[in-house]
């Protein structure tokens, strides 16, 4: 087991995440995410209008903010939901970083 494993272990006291069972649907989400921004770039090189660029850049920008959203609800419902049972201070924690990651989310 890797240490970046082990350390997520220790902290979340489980050896997976929420996620997990929705990896390949956010994988291949990001593949497409990927092959959008490499359009962009080609938009950029091949000189294309700025308004054009501006739409794919928002249409990029939905498509993060959509996987974004996803991971979010899937750690509320699984890291913090199992951590809030437990109580103390491990729910206190996941709360705040939960807290914290919706912050950077709507900034």
């Amino acid at each position: 087991m890797s240490d970046t494993m082990s350390d997520t272990m220790v902290e979340t006291g489980h050896s997976h995440h929420g996620y997990i069972t929705d990896k390949d649907k956010y994988l291949n989400r990001l593949k497409r995410i990927e092959g959008q921004a490499r359009g962009i770039h080609k938009m950029v090189e091949d000189e294309k209008y700025c308004i054009d660029i501006l739409t794919q850049i928002s249409a990029l920008t939905s498509a993060l903010e959509a996987v974004a959203v996803g991971l979010l609800d899937d750690h509320l419902r699984h890291c913090v939901v199992d951590a809030a049972r437990l109580g103390g201070p491990e729910a206190d924690a996941k709360i705040s970083e939960a807290t914290r990651a919706i912050a950077r989310l709507v900034r």
